[in-house]
């Protein structure tokens, strides 16, 4: 018996000690994502532990010890993600007639699905601001056309390979630019959106591929991509929002070195993971579906919507702009960070120059 425990606790140390590693593959990157189950297996093993093993012994206490390491690192990646944790950004407080606020919808459609009405059920029930959908191709931007007369504004990018994307808005778009900043084939769109007061918010939406046998080998493609957009919106005064799917975890290290190097908060911590996807399997699910802002906001409301027949759920959240700069990041910049961005960044030779910053742009092309 003390031969399979130790056997098993070999197995969770080499997945928990191989994501600590800079290792970009696939196989290697993608132990971030279940670090929930990872934990969820960890309890379990210890509780098998201490019921039959002789805690006696030496050897049972090693391997105690060591089921208890790889426990308190992965509840240290998550932790954030509980109640348990504090708050990034702070609630809105009562409303009043002269605060302004941003809804927006974020929803992975999956190409292959044909639940369009799911969708705009969604859209016509809680009636956001802002609907971004990923993975939509021409089909889903002829179903979604249907809510023109609502949101007469919209930027389109339809693509069949499953990198599409769609933003249609009640509210005015400017300065709109579809972009393929690391992948000829993976765009993303950056608009500012109009507020009813005419303060303008800047939004980018992002999609970049994952590390996948399937798609990329290495996550080198996704982390030059966020990492990109996180040193160009560092620049941004003005009220900004970062939201899609990013194809990686909340708590991974691309994308808390993403908020790092943005200064952008996450609404999610001190609430919950509110995981996306896999929306059919509830034991396995984590946060893909992302939504970052600036500190110009308080959050009014996040919610995980209904299944629409994708693989991932659709995201809600509903931000408040208050007068002045709120919430405070709960990451710190650290002395080696930039030095990792900027090697991502010449891996794949892009700079925060490409990206498209519309608050600076006097109009910019569509395409």
């Amino acid at each position: 018996m003390l031969s399979s425990f130790a056997v098993l606790t070999a197995i969770l140390l080499l997945l928990t000690l191989l994501p600590l590693s800079r290792i970009k593959h696939w196989l290697v990157r993608g132990l971030d994502f279940p670090r929930l189950q990872l934990a969820v297996l960890s309890g379990l093993l210890l509780v098998m532990q201490l019921a039959m093993l002789d805690v006696t012994q030496g050897a049972s206490q090693v391997l105690i010890l060591l089921n208890l390491g790889c426990l308190a690192v992965q509840v240290w990646w998550i932790w954030p993600y509980t109640r348990l944790h504090r708050t990034e950004v702070p609630l809105t407080k009562a409303a009043s007639a002269n605060r302004q606020t941003v809804s927006i919808i974020t929803a992975n459609v999956l190409m292959t699905n044909r639940n369009a009405p799911a969708l705009i059920e969604l859209v016509q029930q809680h009636k956001p601001d802002v609907l971004v959908t990923l993975e939509s191709d021409l089909w889903w931007q002829q179903q979604l056309d249907t809510l023109s007369i609502d949101y007469p504004h919209s930027i389109k990018c339809p693509l069949d390979n499953l990198y599409g994307m769609h933003v249609y808005s009640r509210l005015p778009l400017h300065n709109g630019a579809v972009q393929f900043l690391v992948e000829p084939d993976v765009p993303s769109i950056h608009a500012e959106v109009e507020l009813n007061s005419g303060l303008r918010v800047v939004m980018h939406f992002v999609h970049p591929a994952p590390p996948s046998p399937t798609e990329n080998e290495s996550s080198s493609e996704r982390d030059a991509e966020l990492l990109v957009l996180a040193v160009s919106v560092a620049q941004c005064k003005q009220p900004l929002i970062v939201t899609g799917d990013l194809n990686d975890v909340a708590w991974s290290e691309t994308t808390r070195l993403f908020r790092k190097v943005s200064g952008l908060l996450d609404p999610r911590i001190g609430r919950g993971m509110f995981n996306s996807f896999h929306a059919a399997y509830p034991f396995v699910r984590w946060p893909l579906d992302h939504l970052f802002h600036s500190r110009h906001f308080s959050l009014q409301q996040i919610k995980r919507l209904p299944n629409i027949g994708s693989d991932h759920f659709p995201l809600l959240i509903t931000l408040c702009l208050e007068g002045q700069t709120t919430g405070e990041q709960t990451v710190t910049l650290e002395a080696d960070d930039m030095q990792l961005v900027a090697s991502d960044l010449a891996e794949q030779a892009v700079s925060p120059e490409q990206v498209h910053r519309p608050e600076r742009a006097a109009s910019a092309p569509l395409a």
